[in-house]
């Protein structure tokens, strides 16, 4: 059997006094498209930015294709792999933000060649046409040399989807990104991920949007309270969720 494309064992995060991670355990096949859902606060977003190192754990274990990031050291301690290594493993993984993080001096398309050029070391000219592949994927080739300041919410969250699989990465994750954006702009960022999904993308999607979590994801996570409640595939879960917490969560989104 082929290893998981992200396993995490146990994993925990305190911020201070608050364990916002309890004890969170996850495998995700090559693939597969799974979305997070769960009120504000249960841990959610912190997940996911635990699994590409943009915070910390405290303790458990987060292995990517294979290959250990963070393992157990001691009795309550864990221990990162070095730098070098830390770096190479989490360029396996792209990340999609709520609030698009473009940099707002830079073109559509220099924000997307920016990281090929100087985190790979590539040419301009190697990664143009990459770019520009990318950018009619995304449907704004025509906003090639536009500053996100001219981009509508929608448009720059596209873009910024560009821009992470501009590094080629094996996992994308999304965090809530819709959140930000008006309802008539959310369709086409989602239509954008949908077509990922359907070209084997293997995903991780933060959600507030149920009717895309049904839709879209091969399986469907619960969060509360800093802990996994529920994971089955979509059409199960929304069908005859099993947990209290996740019924009633389900009953106010729905």
């Amino acid at each position: 059997m082929n290893s998981p494309m992200i396993h995490a064992l146990d994993v925990h995060k305190r911020f201070g006094a608050v364990e916002v991670l309890r004890g969170v355990s996850l495998d995700v096949g090559k693939g597969e498209v799974l979305a997070i859902i769960g009120p504000s606060g249960s841990g959610k977003s912190t997940f996911l930015r635990c699994l590409n190192h943009l915070e910390t754990i405290d303790h458990g274990r987060i292995d990517i294709e294979g290959e250990t990031l963070v393992g157990p050291h001691g009795k309550m301690l864990c221990r990162y792999v070095a730098d070098v290594e830390l770096r190479r493993i989490c360029r396996k993984m792209g990340m999609v933000f709520q609030h698009f993080n473009l940099f707002p001096h830079l073109t559509v398309l220099q924000n997307i060649i920016e990281a090929p050029q100087t985190v790979k070391g590539l040419p301009r000219q190697a990664v143009l046409p990459k770019a520009d592949e990318l950018l009619r994927k995304v449907g704004l080739l025509d906003k090639r040399d536009s500053y996100p300041a001219r981009l509508s919410g929608g448009q720059k969250q596209r873009v910024a989807i560009a821009r992470a699989l501009a590094m080629e990465p094996d996992i994308m994750l999304f965090d809530e990104p819709t959140s930000a954006l008006d309802p008539e702009l959310t369709g086409e960022v989602l239509r954008t991920i949908r077509e990922l999904a359907e070209e084997r993308m293997t995903m991780l999607v933060v959600t507030h949007e149920m009717a895309f979590a049904r839709e879209v994801a091969s399986r469907v996570v619960f969060m509360d309270g800093g802990e996994i409640v529920e994971a089955r595939p979509a059409k199960e879960l929304f069908a005859a969720p099993e947990h209290p917490r996740t019924r009633a969560f389900l009953e106010n989104m729905l």
